[in-house]
């Protein structure tokens, strides 16, 4: 084990730290909790990095996942020809994030679907919950949605909508949490898209990611605000609540359909919050000359520099050698405010630019960065869940901030995480 290793290792311990001072019944916090969240994580990171068994597994996941990837290429490519062929392909007109990227959302969607139809989703999202409710001592209602956010996106609260309203307030973090740190199976393929060029076995980490995030968000939700009631569906383990098609062709144009809803919801986020943010940054940037003049500074005044700034210890923290630290904190801080979509986009493009010198920061950084923990999925989340339950309105309304941060740091204690067993070794899978 490496300086780093350590480092990393050190860095889950000052995350979770960090929240204590935050938490609204320091006396209730659950050392069964915390204890299992870290080592359910662990125990999967040590299965991915370091058991052979498990690497083959998820190499085979990473394999698969890529065929179906390019399985849907096929169909962006028959609608937007050459406007879909990828750079490095013969007759392509460049990388285009509309029309190579997001296309692929709409068939994992639909595949989704298929599957949920066919029960093997609601076998696999059960087996979670039952490890969930059985190991952490939490209520089968947070653990099956839980469980269900690994694989699905604001949907996955209706997997639990008869339990929402008598939720305790300690639960209803956990559900806001949990979606908004970890990814939609939906989305995959776009960070798949992104990031392949750059990390060739991405598609088997990112699916590692998103599974080691559960555990990571309950602890972080229930280090907040712990349990302090006796919620309804305590150590029961509740069965999955969700309207299946009536036939095959019936799940495809459903899940087609959400899928075209998320594309386009992606789309406008990215266009509203990126001119946004610019707007703000020529304000400040206005700002930093004024002072720059008055004081003979040179300070650079912008939403992604103090964010930069906000996010290098943490960054730190994770195990992220020094010399890519304030990349790597640049591309974390700017998540919050502009998804991990364009968080993503922006990894590679470095990489491609040699600006990022160890394979090390690469892997840390993509675990980080995979969930929804931004402010634009802030709104959906809460809007969505608030949709499904209003009486409880006011309740989701004060605990979205609280997600937000929970969100965060679990997706930080989850890159420290890949940090401990990441040894180098060329392949950037199993070290």
């Amino acid at each position: 084990m490496g300086i780093y290793n350590v480092v990393s290792c050190a860095g889950v311990m000052l995350l979770i730290a960090f929240l204590v001072p935050f938490s609204r019944h320091k006396r209730a916090i659950s050392p069964r909790v915390i204890i299992w969240g870290i080592l359910l994580q662990i125990f999967f990171a040590l299965f991915v990095f370091l058991v052979p068994a498990g690497t083959r597994i998820f190499l085979f996941f990473n394999d698969f996942t890529m065929g179906i990837i390019d399985s849907s290429f096929e169909g962006t490519r028959f609608l937007f020809g050459r406007l879909a062929i990828a750079p490095g392909n013969e007759g392509s007109l460049g990388f285009i994030l509309a029309l190579q990227a997001l296309p692929s959302i709409v068939f994992f969607a639909a595949l989704m679907e298929l599957l949920y139809y066919l029960g093997i989703m609601e076998r696999i999202i059960g087996i979670f919950a039952r490890i969930f409710v059985k190991v952490m001592g939490i209520s089968g209602a947070e653990s099956l949605c839980a469980s269900a956010q690994i694989f699905l996106g604001i949907e996955s609260n209706l997997t639990v909508r008869p339990y929402l309203k008598q939720m305790t307030r300690s639960e209803l973090l956990v559900v806001l949490t949990t979606g908004m740190a970890t990814i939609a199976s939906s989305v995959l393929a776009l960070y798949v898209i992104l990031l392949s060029d750059i990390f060739p076995k991405v598609a088997g980490h990112l699916i590692s990611a998103s599974v080691l995030l559960a555990p990571a968000a309950i602890l972080s939700a229930k280090l907040i605000i712990p349990e302090t009631g006796v919620p309804l569906t305590l150590g029961k383990v509740v069965k999955v609540e969700y309207q299946k098609a009536g036939n095959a062709i019936e799940a495809i144009i459903n899940g087609s359909m959400a899928g075209v809803r998320m594309v386009v919801a992606i789309g406008a986020l990215l266009i509203a919050f990126i001119g946004l943010i610019s707007t703000v940054d020529a304000g400040l940037l206005y700002v930093g000359r004024l002072i720059n003049v008055l004081f003979g500074t040179n300070l650079d005044l912008t939403l992604h520099t103090l964010l930069t700034y906000l996010f290098y210890p943490f960054t730190l923290a994770m195990g992220v050698p020094h010399e890519d630290a304030p990349a790597i904190a640049k591309i974390i801080g700017e998540r919050i405010i502009e998804t991990e979509v364009k968080s993503y986009q922006d990894l590679a493009l470095l990489v491609k630019e040699g600006k990022i010198m160890y394979e090390r920061s690469i892997v840390i950084a993509t675990y980080a960065l995979c969930g929804f923990a931004h402010i634009p999925s802030l709104a959906i989340f809460v809007g969505g869940t608030a949709s499904i339950v209003p009486e409880r309105t006011k309740d989701l309304s004060i605990l979205g901030l609280w997600a937000l941060l929970a969100s965060n740091i679990a997706c930080l204690i989850t890159g420290a995480v890949a940090g401990i067993f990441y040894n180098g070794g060329g392949t950037i899978l199993a070290g």
